[in-house]
């Protein structure tokens, strides 16, 4: 990450934190042109993040106000915020180390006792920043700097974990998604409630390069094959559906409110 850093530096091109190939730019950018299009006054904004890859999106690149915590403590701090001004549209964007490995038990806590957050995770299935290390999201069998031979634990289907935990409005799209994400975005600024949104990102450099998936297009489409159409989905029922996923196999897209 450092080296693409310098590159973009000496390129003259506006630097970013993120690689090459990561698609947490498309989500920032998805993010901004959300609020845009429900005409929602910045400055009644909170954007509260972790550490991790996935934290850099709101700051500092948000013209507003943003809350960078420790690691793990983001739903924490917007939870304190939030009841501190209820008023404030409190959003958490951070990766799937930071919600739901050191910060899981914020996560679902914050969504048994319902409270009116917007929770966005990067999904890049690995901890992109600090070294490529396995996570609660990566797939079976998978490799990462920490399981040279192979993830030999289950993932978290992070979706069911919130539902389970009474999250109201839950969803999970791809960033190859975005005009089907931008709406659940809209949806998620528009409920009362706690609200959780599943982001698939590639991650090129960690995820990718360790195994054998070195550009974005060859993860996502992987990630494809283990998808279950919508068409194909609709005309299941919850149990039929539930048996053909497999544990730690990511579905097309889900959206579910009571």
């Amino acid at each position: 990450m450092v080296r693409a850093m310098e590159q973009y530096l000496r390129s003259g091109i506006p630097s970013t934190p993120f690689c090459p190939g990561c698609g947490h730019g498309i989500l920032l950018g998805l993010v901004l042109r959300s609020i845009h299009a429900l005409g929602i006054d910045m400055r009644e904004m909170l954007f509260v993040s972790g550490i991790g890859c996935a934290a850099w999106i709101p700051s500092p690149h948000f013209n507003a106000d943003t809350l960078h915590t420790t690691h793990g403590r983001a739903i924490a701090f917007a939870t304190g915020a939030k009841l501190y001004n209820p008023k404030l549209r409190v959003m958490v964007i951070s990766g799937d180390g930071d919600l739901s490995s050191i910060g899981g038990n914020h996560l679902i806590h914050a969504a048994r006792r319902d409270i009116d957050l917007k929770v966005i995770c990067a999904n890049n299935m690995i901890y992109g920043m600090t070294g490529g290390q396995v996570a609660p999201t990566t797939p079976q069998g998978f490799t990462t700097s920490t399981t040279p031979l192979g993830n030999p634990e289950r993932p978290f289907d992070l979706c069911k974990l919130v539902e389970a935990a009474g999250g109201r409005y839950v969803a999970r799209y791809s960033v190859t998604q975005p005009l089907a994400l931008m709406e659940s975005i809209k949806k998620s600024l528009s409920f009362k409630g706690f609200s959780f949104i599943e982001v698939l990102s590639p991650c090129v450099t960690q995820f990718g390069s360790k195994n054998l998936l070195e550009s974005a297009p060859k993860i996502m489409e992987w990630a494809m094959e283990k998808c279950i159409p919508r068409e194909e989905a609709e005309g299941l029922s919850r149990e039929e559906l539930e048996e053909k996923i497999i544990t730690g196999e990511w579905g097309d897209v889900e959206d579910s409110t009571d």
